[in-house]
């Protein structure tokens, strides 16, 4: 499998302690699904517990339900996944909520 990240820096390069948003609409991400997915997974692990990340994905590839949920569920948290639904974009809202520790 090739680097997905080759030649370009990743959307999220540190913990975020609020709320957030992962852009990855940008025209590397509508013609990379490989990359959109490898930075949502780092998003999501990079999102403190009790914060949620709104992954904001390209037209292109669709609906993220059906390339992105899987991957998301992979991380070894607990994540609740919310479709928000289409942006002004034309590109899909994705919020996902990372649960606290109990």
């Amino acid at each position: 499998m090739s680097d997905p990240y080759a030649g370009r820096e990743p959307v999220t390069t540190h913990r975020h302690e609020r709320p957030w948003v992962a852009d990855l609409e940008t025209p590397d991400h509508a013609h990379n699904r490989q990359l959109t997915v490898a930075e949502a997974v780092d998003a999501v692990e990079q999102t403190s517990p009790g914060q949620f990340v709104d992954l904001v994905t390209h037209e292109r590839h669709g609906h993220p339900s059906s390339y992105l949920d899987e991957s998301v569920r992979s991380v070894e948290r607990h994540v609740d996944i919310i479709d928000e639904g289409r942006c002004s974009c034309g590109g899909y809202v994705t919020r996902i909520t990372v649960s606290s520790p109990d």
